[in-house]
């Protein structure tokens, strides 16, 4: 049986990010997608295999059209939401593994600022995936946005381990002192204070202010994968993917996560975590850098404590000792995240993964062998060849 290890990413590129991008959703994918092959060395015709994931309103025949593509092998689609960024790249190198194609375009585009919000209750939009879901069970009650949904889990958390939101500032500070350097960031050169923070408004009182959310952006985001022999003849130094791993136990919704025993444990995260490490012979100590879903300031702390980078209760503290700054053990979302740089529904973060460990990051950490990619439920690890 093949392994992931034996695929890379060959290419990434990206649209610019903005809020408003004055043009089609399938022309940004279509950019995209040509910007991410063009990095490879490679031409549409060269793709076999395309793939993303659940609210991209962009479906693969219109991108083969517009981009020309010769022959679509493979084509897929998985749900999730933003959990579902990472494993997209996960059923991409499979389906390379698998022999199903030998260049797979994983793309996310959307005017998720200008056409419509993430952030707004939009009770007419079918539920991710499709279907009847556990939201059907939520939105009738008013907790009709993904703020009010993670609202309901960091409020236990917050409550458990003494975290306010007033320490919730320093999360939403780094992210965007990270975006300072970064032109492509809706924060370059726009720095905050906890001043800031305090006086930003409510969303859900007492737990997320304005700044404790991500960014509602237009754009897009694409990646190259071919396997690592091919990848070592083409333009740019292959990523490896080193692992890939999602995780969906009972009685978890991926959305909501109401039905957890305990919401200070992010099961799921936790879980696939110790896939990643099981699959690639690494632990957190063998991490240099992490981007972590970010689209609102608590859920990061449960991604530090379920990839065991510190112990439960401790991500706070973690935090405010400087281990996920830029000279720390473990920078964190060293672009800026969803919070700073962009809400390309996570994959602008993993982009950034492959360029820290490419050695083309702007905030580049030196000695990058592992990066680690943390969607909540799907995740990757990405490594140098």
């Amino acid at each position: 049986m093949g392994k992931l290890d034996q695929v890379a990413v060959a290419g990434i590129g990206a649209t610019e990010f903005s809020k408003n991008s004055g043009r089609s959703e399938i022309q940004l994918a279509a950019e995209c997608v040509k910007a991410a092959l063009d990095d490879a060395g490679l031409t549409p015709q060269d793709v076999d295999g395309m793939l993303t994931f659940t609210i991209d309103n962009n479906e693969d025949v219109a991108l083969v059209r517009n981009l020309g593509v010769k022959a679509l092998r493979y084509a897929s689609r998985i749900p999730h939401g933003g959990g579902g960024s990472g494993g997209s790249l996960v059923h991409a190198a499979g389906a390379i593994v698998a022999g199903l194609a030998d260049v797979v375009v994983v793309w996310r585009a959307m005017n998720e600022r200008s056409e419509y919000r993430f952030g707004q209750a939009n009770t007419g939009r079918p539920a991710p995936g499709g279907g009847a879901t556990n939201m059907e069970w939520t939105i009738p009650w008013g907790a009709a946005t993904p703020a009010c949904w993670q609202s309901m889990v960091s409020q236990r958390y917050m409550h458990e381990f003494g975290v306010t939101n007033r320490d919730l500032a320093e999360i939403s500070i780094l992210m965007r002192k990270h975006a300072v350097n970064n032109p492509e960031a809706f924060g370059y050169q726009k720095p905050i204070s906890i001043d800031d923070h305090q006086n930003s408004k409510w969303i859900i009182e007492p737990i997320l202010r304005l700044l404790d959310c991500c960014q509602e952006s237009d754009g897009g985001q694409a990646f190259v994968l071919t396997s690592l022999e091919r990848a070592r003849d083409l333009k740019q130094p292959p990523v490896r993917i080193t692992a890939g791993a999602q995780y969906v136990p009972y009685p978890v919704d991926a959305i909501t996560n109401f039905y957890q025993d305990d919401f200070t444990d992010m099961v799921t995260t936790r879980g696939m975590a110790q896939q990643l490490y099981e699959q690639s012979g690494t632990g957190p100590q063998d991490i240099q850098v992490a981007m972590l879903y970010d689209h609102f300031t608590p859920i990061v702390l449960q991604h530090l404590e379920a990839w065991g980078f510190c112990k439960r209760g401790e991500a706070m503290e973690f935090i405010r000792d400087g281990h996920c700054e830029l000279d720390g053990s473990l920078p964190v979302n060293t672009h800026g995240g969803l919070i700073g740089e962009a809400y390309i529904h996570g994959l602008n973060s993993a982009a950034e993964a492959v360029r820290q460990v490419r050695g083309t990051a702007i905030n580049q950490i030196a000695g990058v062998e592992h990066a680690a990619f943390s969607s909540g439920l799907t995740g990757v690890i990405f490594g140098r060849v």
